[in-house]
């Protein structure tokens, strides 16, 4: 545990050591605090909650996030650090659980800087601050989710773009697997069975389920599942890459 949290700290301080973190809170506090007034239509519902601004949250993440998990493994391959690390007395899950750790913490501090958001509603009307902060947790493990992903591409490639890339359209296929225009593809030809796996892979519809405030332990279970499976594909490819 003390070498994953030593890995940890060094690479949360490597984020803000470049523009990168500054860049990635800005667009994301402006982006966050922009689309619920434009494209939600706060005002003009006469609500006092949060529901246009977290309804926008897969989709900010979609983009934002693999912008951050990109260089967690492509930039240590592109500069050959990797081999230097690989040298310290850590093992590779040690390494991976504490560069993904860094990264969710750095994710987390961003949602953590919206709370702005949180008191402007209380200060409208009368919130359910319970859904509120449940929103909170599944936007929290959503961001995880599509972290891992972004970090186990990352793994594959020693380009940032491409790991970049890669895991927008991976993340896009989770995203969007529970819609009805992509089921619809399957009905006519696909057991019932298979339509509902496909289905059960969508990032929207658990998230929309922890939003609406039900802390499901299927939704959650979902995303720590998710978490933990490509967390170990991730530790998986850096094993295959050292030994190569």
């Amino acid at each position: 545990m003390r070498n994953i949290l030593i890995i940890a700290r060094r690479e949360l301080a490597a984020y803000f050591s470049t523009p990168l973190a500054y860049v990635f809170l800005v667009a994301f506090l402006v982006s966050a605090g922009a689309i619920p007034f434009f494209m939600g239509r706060f005002l003009e519902r006469g609500q006092a909650d949060l529901q246009p601004f977290f309804a926008f949250h897969p989709w900010l993440f979609l983009v934002l996030i693999p912008a951050v998990g990109m260089r967690l493994w492509a930039e240590e391959r592109r500069t050959g650090t990797i081999e230097l690390l690989m040298t310290l007395p850590v093992t590779t899950w040690e390494a991976v659980l504490g560069k993904f750790l860094a990264a969710w913490i750095f994710t987390g501090l961003a949602l953590a800087l919206t709370f702005p958001m949180w008191l402007t509603v209380n200060y409208l009307g009368d919130p359910d601050n319970g859904v509120i902060l449940a929103s909170y947790l599944g936007s929290f493990l959503m961001a995880g989710a599509f972290l891992a992903l972004a970090s186990c591409i990352s793994a594959v490639t020693k380009s940032q773009v491409i790991a970049f890339v890669l895991a927008v359209g991976a993340g896009m296929i989770l995203m969007v697997s529970g819609l009805d225009f992509v089921l619809g593809l399957f009905r006519g030809w696909a057991p019932q069975i298979v339509i509902d796996l496909v289905a059960s892979f969508s990032f929207i519809t658990h998230f929309g389920t922890i939003a609406a405030g039900v802390l499901e332990l299927r939704a959650i279970v979902f995303f720590l599942s998710l978490i933990l499976l490509f967390l170990a594909i991730n530790g998986q490819v850096v094993e295959l890459k050292k030994a190569g």
